[in-house]
């Protein structure tokens, strides 16, 4: 049995030498046109970049953010110092040689003694003074004696006119009967009648010597212990100005910088030691000023130590003033504070100022200071166009866009300085 191959399908076929002139004519067409269409999208490409802007950027230069919709949380954060609430200075009363009893960082209880100041001259005026009291005193007591006297001689007085009276009484009424039975002349009567009525004057005045007695006694004796009183006043006040030389921890804490040596002379109300409250630390840090009028006390804070772990804290006090631009702020911590905190350690600090419920909003960045916040480069596209926009609220990560821009729009946010003025920029 054979086997039949392919020998009756085949047929020859001329070789044609390269085609025919019209065939030839036709690929020589086509290469013409794909050409002419490659420079024209060239050209079109061309034409294209240069209606859409006069200079092109590359966009590995630029920072680009998308608008988004969300709650902007508006903070402050700050690097700030631990620093004691209360640190109080204590200061000589009076000048003298000090005796210092602790050294810096020694641990105190309240009331112990941390050092003395010898007076001599406070000392001496507050002996001078008791002895003017003793004087005081004892003339207040004497002038109570004066009056008692005074007052027992009025009433002698007053006692020997009632005396008198009461006999030139009974001597008038003795004249009388003896007048009427005829034993003494009518001139005795009227002489018993004006010896009782001189009695009687006699009596009015002892009563009035006898008040007036009384009244300046009372006087004298309240002018006296009003002395005494005011000397009494001048000689506690150096009392305790003598017991202040000795210089007591306020409270329970530790010694901070002694400002002298031991022994030294120091002059009245010159600063000695500091104590430190251990129990209370505040947080003081800088705020710049754009954002000092939005600080107010009371206000929520985070304090975060260096092993991260937040603790709550709040607004204590803000400076009145500015200072190189900034402004300065303490911290309290709310309910605890970490414990091994010591003055001059560093920690940071979050607060938080106030949030705004789903605004549209878009990541902070210098276009805010160069467009002044009313323009911004938006994305359209390849080419970055200029568009006026308004903004609102801003935080340290993103900025309020409150009309000029939708969500999903994207914003050039850095190296826009490159674009110079141009109103749209070809990104690459």
């Amino acid at each position: 049995m054979s086997i039949r191959d392919t020998s009756a399908q085949d047929r020859p076929v001329a070789a044609t030498g390269g085609g025919s002139p019209r065939n030839r004519k036709r690929r020589q067409s086509l290469v013409v046109g794909g050409v002419a269409a490659g420079v024209l999208l060239l050209a079109a490409w061309l034409v294209s970049g240069w209606a859409a802007g006069s200079r092109s950027i590359d966009g590995a230069r630029l920072r680009i953010a998308e608008v988004r919709r969300g709650d902007l949380v508006r903070d402050i954060s700050a690097e700030g110092r631990v620093i004691a609430a209360n640190s109080p200075t204590l200061y000589a009363i009076a000048g003298g040689t000090v005796t210092l009893k602790v050294v810096a960082g020694d641990a105190v209880k309240k009331g112990a003694a941390l050092a003395e100041i010898d007076s001599p001259e406070l000392r001496s005026r507050l002996a001078q003074e008791e002895a003017t009291l003793a004087s005081l005193e004892a003339e207040a007591s004497r002038a109570e004696l004066d009056a008692e006297l005074a007052r027992s001689t009025a009433l002698r007085a007053l006692d020997q006119a009632r005396i008198t009276r009461q006999a030139a009484a009974r001597d008038l009424e003795r004249n009388q009967r003896a007048y009427e039975g005829g034993a003494v002349a009518q001139v005795d009567v009227a002489r018993a009648e004006d010896a009782l009525r001189s009695a009687d004057i006699g009596l009015q005045h002892a009563e009035q010597e006898y008040g007036l007695h009384a009244r300046g006694a009372g006087l004298d004796i309240r002018n006296r212990r009003l002395l005494a009183d005011r000397q009494r006043e001048v000689v506690t006040e150096l009392r305790r100005q003598v017991d202040a030389l000795t210089l007591r921890a306020p409270f329970d804490g530790q010694v901070g910088q002694v400002q002298v040596a031991q022994r030294a002379n120091v002059a009245a109300n010159a600063p000695v030691l500091s104590v430190v409250d251990l129990s209370k630390f505040e947080v003081e840090i800088r705020v710049p000023e754009s954002f000092a009028r939005d600080l107010a006390i009371g206000m929520p804070a985070q304090i975060a130590t260096s092993g991260g772990q937040p603790f709550a804290g709040e607004v204590a006090a803000v400076s009145p003033e500015v200072v190189n631009g900034e402004v300065t702020a303490r911290v309290r911590f709310k309910d605890r504070q970490p414990p091994g905190l010591r003055q001059n350690q560093r920690l940071s600090v979050r607060i938080l100022l106030d949030t705004r419920r789903n605004v549209l909003m878009v990541d902070r960045g210098p276009f805010l200071e160069q467009g002044g916040g009313n323009s911004a480069y938006v994305m359209d596209g390849d080419v970055a166009v200029k568009r006026p926009i308004r903004t609102g609220a801003s935080s340290l990560g993103a900025v309020e866009i409150v009309s000029g821009a939708k969500e999903g729009d994207r914003i050039v946010v850095s190296g826009s300085e490159l674009f110079g003025d141009e109103e749209r920029v070809v990104v690459n």
